[in-house]
């Protein structure tokens, strides 16, 4: 698969993002999550690229290849970065897949830039607002989502995580995946090369400072309280957020739908076969209200 990918640095004013390409068709963009990289999709990419599509992989900034500035994480500027990458190549209007971390900036980018994302799927997250105070978490709902207090920290995480980013990752892996084989040691070697790499840490929990800070919860909450107008897919895991995701978008969109697939929360490697299935056939189902 190596040989038929093209991967190339897209600059953008000063910020340079790492993008993957493959196939030709109807474009579509895929964002990957924390702690990952392109790489996330490397089983989903030629499925879909079979399936008769050209795939855009982009690292948003500070991870994967990707430039990892000293600031900037928080979802409007990040959106802003897809926006302008989506206007300076022509690629307005396109279908956009998203897992973990890149839901949150795919979901900043429909609401800020509706026009820029015809469809939307959104995997394995869930929408953070400002809420009550919650109970004490369960043992498997503090393997889940622990790291949300942790990687908030200011520089805790970094000075615990340095040299030790291989330990941190596969922890990571080993239990929030239902099937962690699926993440194997060679890209298990290559995240953590991503994420030892000057900045890349700081970056990634920069992501979680940015959107759980007051002001990220009240810009959410915001975001939410209009509808968004493209049909949206939301993807849980049984091993993962199952349908907080799709609850928590409830009245977020005109069209919503939801699936719970088996796995856990690294889907589109646990279980790349039927999350590009269920892709493909959302983008089936809505080629009516779309255009085609």
């Amino acid at each position: 698969m190596t040989g038929e990918l093209t991967h190339r640095m897209v600059r953008l004013g000063t910020l340079r993002l790492h993008a993957v390409e493959a196939g030709q068709g109807a474009p579509v963009l895929l964002l990957p999550g924390w702690p990952q990289s392109w790489l996330a999709w490397r089983h989903v990419l030629p499925l879909l690229v079979a399936a008769g599509r050209r795939v855009i992989v982009l690292d948003p900034r500070g991870l994967g290849d990707s430039d990892k500035p000293d600031g900037g994480y928080d979802l409007d500027t990040v959106a802003g970065d897809i926006h302008g990458f989506l206007v300076q190549e022509g690629l307005r209007g396109i279908d956009v897949v998203s897992h973990d971390v890149g839901s949150w900036i795919a979901y900043a980018l429909a609401c800020a830039h509706p026009g820029d994302v015809r469809r939307l799927v959104l995997s394995e997250m869930t929408i953070q607002t400002a809420g009550v105070a919650r109970p004490i978490p369960d043992e498997a709902a503090n393997i889940a989502g622990w790291h949300f207090g942790f990687n908030r920290l200011q520089g805790l995480p970094e000075a615990l995580v340095a040299g030790r980013e291989r330990l941190f990752l596969d922890w990571l892996f080993d239990n929030k995946a239902a099937r962690p084989h699926a993440i194997d040691a060679e890209a298990r070697a290559a995240y953590a090369r991503s994420f030892a790499a000057p900045g890349a840490a700081r970056a990634g929990f920069d992501y979680y400072r940015a959107l759980l800070s007051p002001e990220g919860l009240a810009r959410m909450a915001e975001r939410l309280a209009v509808p968004l107008p493209m049909p949206v897919l939301a993807i849980g895991a049984e091993g993962g957020v199952k349908t907080r995701l799709a609850d928590s978008l409830h009245g977020a969109a005109a069209d919503l739908r939801s699936l719970v697939l088996p796995g856990g929360h690294y889907l589109p490697e646990e279980e790349p076969a039927a999350f590009a299935q269920a892709v493909l056939d959302f983008w089936r189902d809505t080629a009516s209200s779309v255009g085609r």
